[in-house]
């Protein structure tokens, strides 16, 4: 159940494959003796708009952001901040991300931690329960028509997934595939460009169409004043670099959620 990913342009297309090369020999975790960790969706059903804040040292479009950051105290920083969820980043190369951040933010914070890497196969989504995330980040334009698959695989391993989407197109997938929480993603993946517009735009086409799970905004939001253009609409926003690049996690988190 692997992607075709000889199809996937640009970045996206370049990060992915090396993903893959990468995990296609794991041998898949062993069941963990975890709890059942906390629900994202729980945390985005929650009243006016959830900031999943991410632990992000570094991406393709930026350079480095915050290399030394320790994950831990920085996650902890964001929830006193007012942050409803954590993003971390486990990719290694483009990234500068580990497991072992997930791991120590697992341990550090008691909200939902969504593990925001580029899933291209099936052990990834194992290894992530393994690790303490709640929810897995699947990428329509990498998955393609495997997405309903892997939803299935992340309900059997007791994951949410955050389904993230850019265009009309794989909207339509998403929501034909039975996602429960989209991400609308600002940042063309394959040219790195950010258009603010694109969120709201499907987050209203998704409502017209009927969708009645939960939106999620992505990238490109630097200020609390942008975030207007998102209420009524959207149930969280997931916001990395202007909160990583900050330095003060805590009062960067807090500028974002009113805390």
């Amino acid at each position: 159940m692997i992607p075709e990913l000889s199809r996937v342009p640009g970045v996206l297309g370049e990060i992915s494959r090396r993903r893959l090369r990468e995990v296609e020999g794991l041998q898949v975790p062993a069941e963990p003796v975890l709890p059942s960790p906390p629900l994202l969706s729980q945390a985005l059903r929650l009243p006016g708009l959830s900031l999943i804040a991410e632990v992000k040292r570094k991406s393709p479009s930026q350079g480095e952001i915050a290399v030394a950051l320790e994950a831990a105290e920085v996650a902890r920083a964001y929830v006193a901040g007012g942050a409803r969820a954590i993003s971390v980043l486990t990719e290694p190369h483009y990234f500068a991300g580990s497991d072992q951040d997930l791991r120590e933010v697992r341990a550090a914070v008691d909200v939902p931690v969504l593990r925001k890497d580029f899933t291209v196969h099936p052990v990834q989504v194992a290894e992530a329960r393994a690790l303490g995330a709640s929810a897995v980040l699947l990428i329509v334009a990498v998955l393609g028509r495997l997405t309903a698959s892997y939803l299935q695989l992340a309900e059997q391993a007791g994951l949410e997934a955050l389904v993230e989407v850019h265009d009309e197109a794989e909207l339509e997938l998403a929501l034909s595939a039975g996602a429960r929480i989209i991400g609308v993603n600002n940042r063309n993946l394959i040219d790195l460009s950010i258009d603010r517009r694109t969120a709201p735009r499907l987050g209203r086409m998704a409502r017209a169409a009927g969708f009645r799970g939960l939106l999620v905004a992505e990238s490109g939001y630097n200020d609390k004043a942008q975030l207007q253009e998102l209420e009524g609409l959207f149930d969280g926003v997931l916001i990395g670099t202007s909160l990583a690049r900050s330095h003060n996690w805590q009062a960067a988190a807090s500028q974002m959620t009113g805390v």
